[in-house]
């Protein structure tokens, strides 16, 4: 490695260094250190750092140079790759990564090496990273139509969802396909999460039909739990019964779009029914907790959209009680009182402090991941702004209405940002000039293609 020895030899040359003195610094063997510059010995990752930080230098200030004259001008060797992938991880030198990894998967050798370290960074929470080799080895075998494939596909497309409904729209439609080739296990996961994608952005038909082909698929695997060996790993994140319940949750979810509320109610008995489980784990009751909450809430919920106005103190006490449940309770609680003209101030002065959370860091986020919220809050905004408005509380309405446009812009909901512009121009009058300039500062963001 030509370059970095050059770099050493001129350092300890300019600094005044012998070899000796340097190899005490860096705490490596003098001999080691007197090969490497020599060109006899390879440098290993580990005595690279430990030479770097004796130079004080910044950690991975020679891996571009290390990457290029290891693998790429040179035959890569896994024992070197390796540690070498997992420290451009931890440091964030993504763009080395991807350097490095187009030129050696053009050798199909390192493919199934890739594709662990890929797993491994993945489970790491290092996703960025993750990525660029998920989506290296999918190239590499895009012809083989193999469970390998279809994983890989599935790991990108959890990795490539953003707060844009049409990223998302494109992820969903590319990993669909690949579906029904992972392991009939994973594919309950698979389904789950793409059925949660498509809800966000409101496609309630592709809902219904991967809500019910979940129920089908997590039937089936219910029944032939019993003949699995006792010590199978199990490959689903949650027990078997949770997708059968949460098939169902969806499909009340798809019915509540469409407020066929008496259907919300008969499907919400039927998750809650499913998570009647004898002898439940300490995992088991946790889910059913989960789904027992859930279920009282979307009771409250459609009642509420049914017109009794009743139980709004029931379901005040019970979001109270669950505070990830707060943003969709006031969803629900807003559009109710639009709908039949409540009266609901004092909910709002009661959960005051709590509703100034929202949209910021110290919102309790509970299992919603950052696309369900900010869907939510979406609808939330709106919903409280044409409640301030229909009270006469014109600023206080147009600012919630700003809000949502701000946020439904950034998204590209297109639909969302009509309303929202519709309502605004309906009461534009009442603007007051900060608003006016807000509002036009977020007109002026919008592009053509959210239309």
């Amino acid at each position: 490695m030509s370059n970095i020895r050059s770099f050493i030899e001129d350092y300890l040359k300019n600094e005044g260094y012998k070899l000796q003195q340097f190899s005490r610094i860096a705490d490596i063997n003098v001999g080691t250190l007197s090969a490497i510059i020599k060109g006899t010995r390879l440098i290993s990752m580990n005595q690279l750092d430990q030479i770097t930080s004796a130079m004080g230098l910044e950690q991975g200030y020679f891996y571009e140079m290390y990457g290029v004259e290891c693998f790429i001008e040179s035959a890569p060797h896994w024992r070197r790759l390796e540690p070498f992938l997992y420290r451009c991880a931890e440091l964030g030198k993504l763009d080395i990564i991807q350097q490095v990894i187009t030129h050696v998967t053009d050798d199909q050798s390192y493919i199934d090496e890739l594709f662990d370290v890929a797993e491994s960074l993945f489970k790491k929470s290092m996703n960025e990273a993750a990525l660029i080799l998920y989506e290296c080895v999918a190239d590499s075998e895009k012809y083989q139509h193999s469970e390998r494939l279809a994983l890989c596909q599935y790991r990108i497309f959890l990795l490539h969802k953003t707060l844009s409904k049409f990223d998302n729209l494109n992820a969903a439609v590319k990993f669909e396909p690949y579906i029904d080739k992972l392991n009939e296990e994973v594919q309950l996961d698979a389904i789950k999460d793409l059925a949660n994608v498509y809800m966000t952005i409101h496609l309630w038909d592709k809902v219904d039909l991967w809500a019910r082909e979940l129920e089908r698929k997590a039937e089936f695997q219910l029944k032939i739990q019993s003949r699995r060996r006792k010590n199978k790993r199990r490959l689903t994140a949650y027990p078997l019964f949770t997708y059968v319940a949460y098939a169902n949750l969806l499909i009340s979810s798809v019915y509540d779009a469409r407020k066929e509320y008496e259907n919300v109610l008969k499907y919400t008995e039927k998750y809650l029914e499913i998570v009647e489980v004898g002898n439940p784990t300490q995992e088991d009751q946790q889910i059913i907790d989960l789904f027992r909450g859930w279920g009282e809430g979307n009771q409250y919920a459609s009642q509420l959209m049914l017109g009794q106005e009743n139980v709004i103190d029931s379901y005040l006490d019970y979001i109270e009680n669950n505070p990830s449940e707060i943003l969709a309770g006031f969803v629900n609680i807003l559009q109710a009182a639009n709908q039949y003209s409540f009266n609901i101030d004092f909910a709002l002065d009661r959960f005051k402090n709590q509703i100034k959370l929202f949209n910021t860091d110290m919102h309790f986020k509970g299992g919603y991941n950052d696309q369900m919220l900010n869907h939510g809050y979406q609808d939330f905004y709106y919903e409280l702004g044409y409640y301030q408005i229909k009270q006469r509380n014109y600023l206080l309405g147009i600012d919630a209405l700003l809000m949502c446009l701000d946020l439904s812009s950034s998204s590209k909901d297109d639909l969302m940002c009509i309303k929202c512009l519709d309502l605004y121009g309906e009461y534009r009058s009442e603007a007051n000039e900060t608003q006016i300039r807000r509002y036009k500062n977020v007109v002026e963001k919008l592009s053509l293609p959210t239309f």
